[in-house]
């Protein structure tokens, strides 16, 4: 396939994203640089989970090994540089962050989900006098807690994994739980949250009229809380404190971030709540050292068309003549969060598309050369370095942004998003899927 020049127009690059092309768009307005209003926001983001600690761990078992945190491991994935085509001694590292296998609601949702249901749980139960200011948040467990919190609902529009993360954390606080989701929510993540109690409405329309009908309908009642995914400082406050998490595990590995040894992060990217939460954190720890890079499918490439167009109007995949449909269904959205773009504006590197065959093709790949289980979205960030490597945008961003022995030693981590609570039926005919198609890698058209 023909990739985008860096002398592209945008007119130009725009029509390799209309004809659902593999492509890569580097951000010119993009600053790497020390970022003490991320890392202050980042600091705020532990703090507030360090007090939900104790809570977490009453609340779910599965935590109480790691004190109520929730945290995932960085795993180093040499077994899929050969098949991936990223053997070339100037490549570097590949690690997963390996969000997927994340517990309670087994996705990075986990992360912005149960973070801003915490949090509003506590800030319902001091502000209504339930407990005082000072006293623990463990408090808010038993019968007369139970008993305050099913007197509210918390909502949420969503895919799949936000509803899951969300809707798994209001139930079990005590909550009235209500998700809303789009035609393209896979039915075993509808099944999933019915038996826990949550109430879903699905919708005809695609996942930003979820959001919409979900924000309607909550702002009728004043018992209900509505977790915004498009609008969510929440949200986004909770995602940015894994940059921190992942930060002491590379000090662990021995690796020493820096000029010379860049960290580049491949994120998948829906509406961007968490992507762009990590990405705000990254940037609080590792400043001009790290370099982020959201990742999309060819129709539904939100971020990309909203970052390219600016920021003074709503651009939706639809203006451009996309379909918006995708085997990656957390990430089939038209619109970008405009509170993400905002902040993503000098903060983010740039973003690259890939087509679904590819996401199949990634996620056999990765499931039979790293036992990895994944959802198709979450397979798009082994792409990424080949957009670096391969490409004459990714060369040219290399020449501006990076020293000349960077990419020898670069760090390349990708943020694998959900995937190990997908039933097994289901993820065999993903892998089935992958393995009926070429076997190469190649980034065809999708």
């Amino acid at each position: 396939m023909t990739h985008s020049s860096p002398f592209l127009s945008n007119d130009a690059l725009l029509e390799q994203i209309r004809a659902a092309e593999p492509t890569l768009w580097c951000n010119p307005d993009y600053a790497p640089q020390r970022d003490d209003e991320a890392q202050a926001g980042l600091q705020q983001a532990v703090e507030n989970w360090r007090m939900l600690a104790p809570l977490l761990q009453l609340i779910f078992p599965e935590l109480e090994d790691t004190a109520g945190t929730i945290t995932s491991d960085l795993i180093e994935v040499d077994a899929l540089r050969a098949p991936l085509g990223y053997l070339d001694r100037t490549f570097g590292r590949l690690f997963v962050k390996a969000d997927h296998a994340l517990p309670v609601a087994g996705s990075v949702k986990a992360r912005g989900g149960i973070y801003e249901v915490l949090m509003t749980a506590v800030n319902e139960a001091r502000s209504s006098g339930f407990i005082a200011p000072t006293d623990p948040v463990s408090a808010l467990t038993g019968a007369a807690a139970h008993s305050f919190f099913a007197e509210r609902t918390i909502a949420v529009g969503s895919t799949g994994n936000l509803g899951l993360s969300v809707g798994i954390a209001a139930r079990t606080l005590g909550y009235n739980a209500v998700v809303h989701m789009s035609a393209d929510a896979k039915p075993w993540k509808i099944e999933r949250l019915r038996r826990f109690g949550v109430k879903v409405k699905q919708h005809r329309g695609d996942y930003n009229l979820a959001v919409a009908a979900a924000r309607d309908a909550a702002s009728k009642d004043p018992m209900v809380y509505f977790v915004d995914d498009e609008d969510s400082e929440l949200l986004f406050s909770g995602y940015s404190a894994a940059a921190l998490e992942l930060a002491s595990q590379l000090i662990e590995a021995g690796i020493n971030i820096g000029p010379d040894c860049p960290l580049i992060l491949y994120l998948p990217c829906g509406i961007g709540g968490a992507p762009g939460g990590i990405a705000y954190g990254a940037r609080g720890v590792f400043g001009s050292n790290v370099h982020c890079f959201f990742a999309e499918p060819v129709q539904s490439p939100s971020a990309l068309v909203q970052m390219m167009h600016g920021l003074e109007k709503p651009m939706s995949v639809y203006d451009i003549g996309l379909t918006n449909k995708t085997e990656a269904d957390g990430m089939a959205v038209a619109t970008m969060s405009h509170i993400v773009a905002q902040k993503m504006q000098q903060r983010l590197a740039g973003v690259y598309t890939v087509g679904d065959d590819d996401l199949m093709r990634l996620l056999s790949i990765a499931y039979g050369a790293a036992n990895l289980k994944l959802e198709p979205s979450a397979t798009i960030g082994f792409a990424g370095p080949h957009f670096m490597l391969e490409t004459a945008q990714g060369q040219a961003f290399s020449s501006q942004h990076l020293t000349p022995k960077a990419m020898e030693n670069a760090i390349h981590v990708v943020w694998t998003t959900g995937g190990s609570f997908v039933p097994e039926l289901q993820f065999q005919s993903f892998v089935d899927k992958g393995n009926a198609l070429a076997p190469q890698f190649d980034l065809k058209k999708g």
